[in-house]
């Protein structure tokens, strides 16, 4: 059921939690795949809880309804120079989907894209939310502006909440100014246990690296790797120049300062464009950034994408495989974002008996007859 105000929601909620009717959100649609593991007997979206509310460029401040495109809102800050600080993913190239991706599903999946090496994920960037909860009561937490340091901080664990404790309305953003020039450093040929060590190497550097990944299979087929600058034009070609003398060693380098190709690259990394028309299931590995290799080379049937330093990597598989079996031994967490075999492979796993309390015991104070996205977590 689409609703279009705070109250509406509000109140279908109430009705259900009162039937015990178990509620599937919906929001854009773009990652209708989650939708597959959720217990539902009816849907209720957020799409027409639309528009920006407020917007302050000079307090560097956003809010508007969960149901916004995104679309709409990275457009009202370009029109002023800023942008969302943490890159969020669009998802529907890699899953085939349609849709419109939402600030809403953003929030709930706490979407983050390549810049979060530098700027942090999603939730570094909410400042406020409103929601109702699963017995239909109304909670507004945060606030407009930075300095609202008031009550409890929900506003965190609403990010990545998938929908399980509240249904968003309302999410409110510090913003940032987006940079004048770019400039990208490609390495050619490295192994993935080099690319990562020259990826280190730049994070580790004074140069304030926004991006850095490692492609096993560029478009060519040769292994490239990418670091990306940003900031004002003077700044970006001094710092790239000196992180191109400082990762020497490592080969001779390309820079790309062609603004439609960095932005194309970066796209190509954030939304894994590669995998997007190729046959085979997709993995998202979290691992610590030194583990990647360790990850690509446990995986040798895998094609890899690795983002975040080494930290997030992208594996393409054949169908029907669980991976699990081929990474005991390394801590982290893998989750199928593509693919089917649910009943063999499921797409998560149990989670960590004490993580699992804790959230059980979120989940008894925000939504106790369990009517909210039901199942979706694993």
């Amino acid at each position: 059921m689409t609703l279009k105000t705070e109250t509406d929601v509000a109140k279908f909620i109430g009705d259900a939690n009162a039937k015990v009717r178990k509620l599937r959100i919906v929001g854009g649609g773009t990652r209708q795949q989650l939708g597959k593991d959720c217990e539902s007997d009816a849907a209720l979206s957020t799409a027409a809880l639309t528009g920006i509310s407020l917007y302050e460029p000079s307090a560097l401040t956003i809010v508007a309804g969960a149901g916004t495109p995104l679309a709409d809102i990275q457009e009202a800050l370009a029109v002023e120079g800023q942008r969302l600080p943490f890159e969020p993913m669009d998802h529907r190239s890699l899953l085939g989907s349609t849709g419109t991706p939402t600030i809403g599903g953003v929030v709930a999946c706490n979407i983050s894209g390549p810049a979060r090496i530098q700027a942090g994920a999603c939730r570094d960037s909410l400042i406020g939310v409103c929601l109702v909860d699963g017995t239909g009561t109304v909670i507004k937490n945060g606030g407009r502006v930075m300095k609202n340091v008031t009550g409890y901080d929900l506003v965190k664990l609403m990010a990545g909440s998938m929908g399980t404790l509240g249904v968003l309305t309302e999410v409110a953003f510090k913003v940032l100014p987006a940079p004048e020039t770019t400039a990208v450093l490609l390495l050619e040929g490295l192994t993935d246990v080099s690319a990562v060590q020259a990826l280190s190497k730049a994070l580790c550097s004074p140069y304030e690296v926004s991006g850095a990944a490692h492609v096993q299979k560029g478009l060519d087929g040769v292994p490239v790797t990418m670091i990306r600058i940003e900031g004002f034009e003077k700044s970006v070609a001094y710092r790239i120049s000196q992180l191109q003398n400082l990762l020497a060693d490592y080969g001779e380098s390309a820079i790309e300062t062609d603004p439609e190709r960095t932005k194309a690259g970066w796209k190509w990394v954030r939304d894994v464009e590669g995998f997007s028309d190729r046959l085979g299931d997709v993995w998202r590995i979290s691992v610590k950034p030194v583990d990647g290799p360790k990850v690509a080379k446990n995986l040798p049937y895998a094609d890899c994408l690795f983002d975040w330093g080494g930290g997030l990597i992208w594996a393409l598989v054949p169908e029907k495989t669980d991976i699990r079996k081929d990474l005991q031994g390394i801590s982290g967490f893998a989750e199928r974002v593509r693919g089917g075999a649910q009943d063999t492979v499921p797409a998560r796993l149990a989670q960590n008996p004490i993580v699992a309390k804790i959230e059980q015991g979120l989940r008894a104070k925000f939504d106790p007859n369990e009517i909210l996205n039901t199942g979706i977590m694993g």
